[in-house]
């Protein structure tokens, strides 16, 4: 699979009859990508977990979108391969925009090992005029294999899985990530914290 590849012919693209800035005035807050990476038990899953709650506590449209969980639907037929990789981060990019632009917060929670393929789905968003924020999830790998919720770091080193993030498969870190989190010095509610204090400050949280 490429990403530029395209098969779809005789396409139309039809605008609806609601604008981005109305559905943010009924909303009441702006549409944003919340892109958190890092990696296996890094804690990025349990963040977005409680960033979605927190977020609609306080009356804020927000979903969740878990890597995981994508892989039992819309991506179950992408294996871990690179290039299938690189197919899984294009679609959930292209879902996570529809997301946003209807004026929700779309909360990613992906590996997503490759800088090249966050760059395109923040490209992504910035060609459509949404923001897009990166939130690094930041452990030492020894810590990620300490916690190994799902033993599935024991299982790479064993040679049982092939292709595992951080063991014969590689993770790029952000160089430039709006959010920084130490994740093994911070708690899960100072994570949000720093998330939700980030979302003020930019003014992603309330309409236009």
């Amino acid at each position: 699979m490429t990403q530029d590849a395209t098969k779809a012919t005789n396409i139309t693209w039809h605008e609806g009859a609601v604008s981005r800035g109305e559905r943010e005035t009924l909303l009441g807050h702006k549409g944003v990508t919340i892109w958190l990476t890092g990696l296996s038990a890094s804690g990025k899953s349990t963040i977005a977990s409680a960033l979605e709650q927190h977020l609609l506590h306080t009356k804020i449209t927000a979903y969740r979108l878990d890597g995981d969980n994508v892989r039992f639907g819309l991506n179950k037929n992408l294996g871990f391969s690179p290039a299938d990789r690189s197919e899984n981060i294009r679609r959930i990019s292209e879902v996570a925009k529809l997301f946003a632009d209807a004026a929700v917060v779309a909360i990613t929670s992906f590996i997503s090992p490759y800088r090249e393929d966050r760059d395109i789905a923040r490209k992504l968003h910035e060609d459509a005029k949404l923001p897009f924020v990166e939130v690094y999830v930041d452990v030492p790998l020894e810590v990620a294999e300490q916690r190994d919720p799902k033993g599935l770091y024991k299982k790479a080193r064993a040679g049982e899985i092939k292709e595992f993030t951080g063991i014969d498969a590689p993770y790029e870190a952000p160089s430039q990530a709006e959010i920084h989190l130490q994740a093994d010095k911070l708690s899960v509610e100072e994570s949000v914290q720093k998330i939700f204090s980030y979302l003020q400050e930019k003014g992603y949280l309330v309409a236009a």
